[in-house]
């Protein structure tokens, strides 16, 4: 059925460079699943390389694509995006961004004209979340379509904890906007309020230079931290099952899967309220939510849970049921929707 559509789809591929597994590795291959022919680029690591990559991908792919899927990021990566959009208008390639970051209602405003250009021809503009929805709403954007991001719920066994202890498990890329450091200021106002067998675990691959600012800090403190590094995910959803309330530092966010992925495992999530955050976590029934960048705050949260101010049991329950809600098999029909049409 879906044979005859052929997919450029544009990202950052990069895994297997050591980097966490993002969108264009799992929505391309659920795609692919679905009989989609689907051409995911790139892989490249250098980012001069990668633009290239994804450029030349443009060109040769140009003849015989039905759309292009560009994932569109607010960081420097935003470029990759104007820049293929750009290209994609030249060879009349229908395209489609994939509102990815979590600061783009910025980039709305500072970036203007690029904004207008790209997401003003698109055939629509795919948005993750609620937040980045309204947002680009609020923008004066019509072409928009919601389509939230995916799991595959089989693969998260959940686990109901029958005690809850301080044990605490991050997972994400250590970069600044994910504020790595603040998990460990809320470890420490933990172990300061008197919860003495708190630990930490801090999962995720090396970004920029908060991995080493995090290590130094933990080893000059002695604070009782774990980091693995970058974990494929079977592994670090086995490591799940050791800790028993997953933190969420960011400062900057749009829908997290790690964070959509805790929930469907049953741990407890405390989050900022950062981005687009509340619009998945709703505060004391799902999840529990945050100001950013205050540990004192953060630990005040997760004490309610230790103290059974909050039943923890029931969050969790909501929680599962809410991240059934992103399983692939629910949210694929929307895209077989907007990729029939």
């Amino acid at each position: 059925m879906s044979s005859l559509k052929k997919i450029l789809y544009i990202g950052n591929k990069l895994s297997k460079k050591g980097a966490t597994v993002t969108s264009i590795e799992t929505l391309g291959l659920f795609l692919q699943q679905e009989g989609y022919e689907v051409v995911t680029v790139s892989s490249k690591k250098n980012k001069i390389l990668r633009m290239l990559d994804m450029m030349w991908n443009t060109i040769y792919h140009s003849k015989n694509t039905s759309f292009v899927l560009i994932d569109t990021y607010s960081t420097i990566n935003f470029q990759y995006a104007v820049i293929i959009g750009v290209m994609c208008r030249t060879f009349g390639l229908p395209y489609i961004p994939i509102l990815r970051g979590g600061n783009l209602p910025s980039r709305l405003k500072k970036n203007k004209k690029q904004s207008r250009k790209l997401f003003g021809n698109a055939i629509t503009n795919v948005a993750p979340s609620r937040y980045l929805l309204e947002a680009f709403k609020k923008g004066g954007y019509t072409k928009l379509t919601y389509i939230p991001n995916t799991i595959q719920i089989d693969n998260y066994p959940f686990l109901l904890r029958k005690d809850i202890q301080p044990k605490l498990l991050w997972v994400r890329s250590f970069s600044k906007i994910y504020n790595p450091m603040l998990a460990l200021h809320i470890l420490e106002a933990l172990l300061k309020a008197g919860y003495k067998n708190s630990e930490l675990c801090m999962i995720g691959p090396e970004k920029d230079d908060t991995y080493r600012a995090c290590k130094a800090y933990s080893d000059k403190k002695k604070l009782p931290v774990t980091f693995t590094g970058g974990l494929p995910k079977a592994e670090w959803i086995r490591r799940s099952e050791d800790y028993d309330i997953f933190i969420n530092t960011t400062n900057v966010d749009n829908t997290p899967v790690s964070v959509i992925e805790a929930m469907a495992l049953g741990l407890p999530v405390v989050s900022t309220n950062a981005g687009g955050v509340p619009f998945l976590i709703e505060d004391d029934v799902d999840g529990l939510l945050v100001v950013p960048d205050n540990a004192e705050i953060f630990s005040d949260k997760i004490q309610k849970i230790l103290n059974k101010d909050l039943d923890y049991r029931t969050i969790s329950l909501n929680a599962r049921k809410k991240a059934e809600r992103f399983d692939w098999n629910v949210v694929k029909e929307k895209w077989k929707t907007l990729l029939n049409s």
